[in-house]
């Protein structure tokens, strides 16, 4: 089911939800690239990424972990389970008043309902199982997206953080491709370009988060200088561009004052004709002077006034021609300046090649450094299999000790048992004596008694005296 299908995403919040749900992890500045390419496109990569932190923070579908990492909550709330399932159901976006209009519940206060519903649309806002389409309708965050819209970049990092341990090149296009179609050719480029991909050994790749961290900062640190650069260029160019205008219009007005000299050029030329060919005609017409002396008085006027123009036009040529000059020397000394500002840049730019292979450099002494570490581990392991095999023996060695005791403590339990039989058997031997010594005293205190009597001493002494006379008889 594709939701992109049926409509776009509503809000900020569905983006997050769905982007998060496909990569599971991941930071405010790495979800505002994301978010620009689906909307927001007139803001700026941090005023987008501000906006980002604060729609990550204000809904509860969202969790910060202690590695800084915003995860969407997929758990939800209990009461959104019914609609939950009705969409799993239907597989299809469905609207969530139509859905409560046709399930049963069609009486009561029409303001009690109105109000259930807007807190049933708040709870499925603050559900990351489900997004909002701009139709209205409500879709689930699990249903397939168009993953044609993700770089191949971020594609590789999913897989990376999907498998950490490490992937070969063939296998992280095996995993690519199950979300869309690339080749090994793209995915190698991919991974040899940028330096958070780590090659381990000959053809085993592994994805560096801290190094990516470390990456953007350094290119964000980097991209603003080239910006600042640029501005203060585009600075410059709107200056030079305003000097040139400046040096065209006083051009222009140069070009026009000169017209304007050649024509009063031209005209005190025609009138200097025409003051000759006058003389011409006064020495050939001398009645005609008295009528043309005011004539010609107001004509020299004219040319006086015109000689003086003329002398002021050619004043503010030269003027002109001053200030051209000194804005060509001023535009060959910005053109030294602009000169010396690209030798900087030049400069700048070797700094940078040495700084990125001193970069390199401590890269191959970290790859050094990880082989000695796993060579110190293989040391380690041997020592801990060593050390397990003592213990084991040690174990066997210490059960046969205590099946040996326990069979030692159950002989002396059987010998201690028959020794309280046994002192039982003479307790009531004991006691039965006893109460036989109690008998015969008693059968000998009443014949003590008997033998005390006159009668039977009498009788006695008469059998002892037969018993001494028997043998003599």
């Amino acid at each position: 089911m594709s939701i992109e299908a049926n409509g776009t995403l509503h809000s900020l919040t569905d983006v997050l939800k769905r982007t998060l749900y496909f990569f599971e992890a991941m930071s405010a500045k790495e979800l505002a690239p994301y978010v620009r390419r689906k909307m927001l496109q007139d803001y700026s990569l941090t005023q987008v990424e501000e906006k980002v932190f604060l729609c990550l923070r204000q809904h509860s579908c969202f969790t910060q972990g202690e590695d800084k990492l915003w995860r969407l909550n997929l758990q939800g709330h209990p009461e959104n389970d019914r609609f939950y399932h009705l969409l799993l159901k239907r597989q299809e976006p469905s609207n969530l008043w139509e859905v409560a209009s046709t399930g049963g519940n069609k009486s009561g206060n029409k303001k009690k309902k109105l109000k259930r519903m807007i807190v049933e649309e708040a709870n499925l806002i603050q559900d990351g199982r489900f997004i909002q389409l701009s139709d209205g309708t409500w879709g689930l965050t699990e249903w397939d997206t168009d993953t044609g819209n993700y770089p191949l970049k971020h594609l590789i990092i999913k897989a990376f953080r999907l498998h950490p341990g490490g992937l070969s090149l063939p296998q992280v296009v095996s995993v690519v491709n199950k979300w869309r179609l690339t080749t090994e050719t793209a995915v190698e480029a991919i991974l040899r370009k940028f330096p958070y991909f780590e090659l381990q050994g000959n053809s085993l790749w592994s994805y560096n988060q801290a190094a990516h961290r470390v990456y953007d900062d350094v290119m964000k640190k980097y991209l603003g200088l080239l910006r600042d650069q640029k501005k203060r260029w585009q600075w410059e160019r709107e200056q030079w561009q305003r000097k040139y205008q400046q040096v065209q219009t006083q051009l222009q007005e140069l070009s026009a004052a000169q017209k304007e000299a050649a024509a009063a050029v031209a005209a005190h030329a025609i009138v200097r004709d025409q003051r000759d060919h006058l003389a011409t005609q006064l020495s050939e017409k001398d009645l005609l002077l008295s009528l043309r002396k005011k004539e010609i008085l107001y004509y020299q006027e004219q040319v006086r006034k015109l000689e003086s123009k003329a002398n002021s036009i050619l004043y503010q040529c030269r003027l002109w021609v001053q200030r051209a000059r000194s804005g060509q020397e001023e535009l060959a000394r910005l053109r030294e300046t602009l000169e010396a500002t690209r030798n900087n840049l030049e400069g700048m730019f070797t700094k940078l090649q040495q700084y990125r292979e001193t970069n390199r450099e401590q890269k191959a002494r970290l790859a050094q450094l990880k082989e000695e570490h796993s060579t110190r581990v293989a040391e380690l392991q041997g020592e801990i299999i060593e050390l397990k095999v003592r213990l084991d023996k040690e174990k066997f060695a210490a059960n046969r000790r205590e099946k040996a005791l326990h069979e030692e403590i159950e002989r002396l339990q059987g010998d201690l048992k028959d020794a309280l039989e046994a002192g039982e058997d003479l307790q009531r031997s004991v006691r039965f004596l006893q109460d036989e010594v109690a008998r015969t005293r008693g059968e000998y205190r009443r014949l003590q008694r008997v033998t005390h009597h006159p009668l039977v001493r009498l009788a006695a002494r008469i059998l002892a005296l037969v018993e001494r006379l028997r043998p003599s008889i």
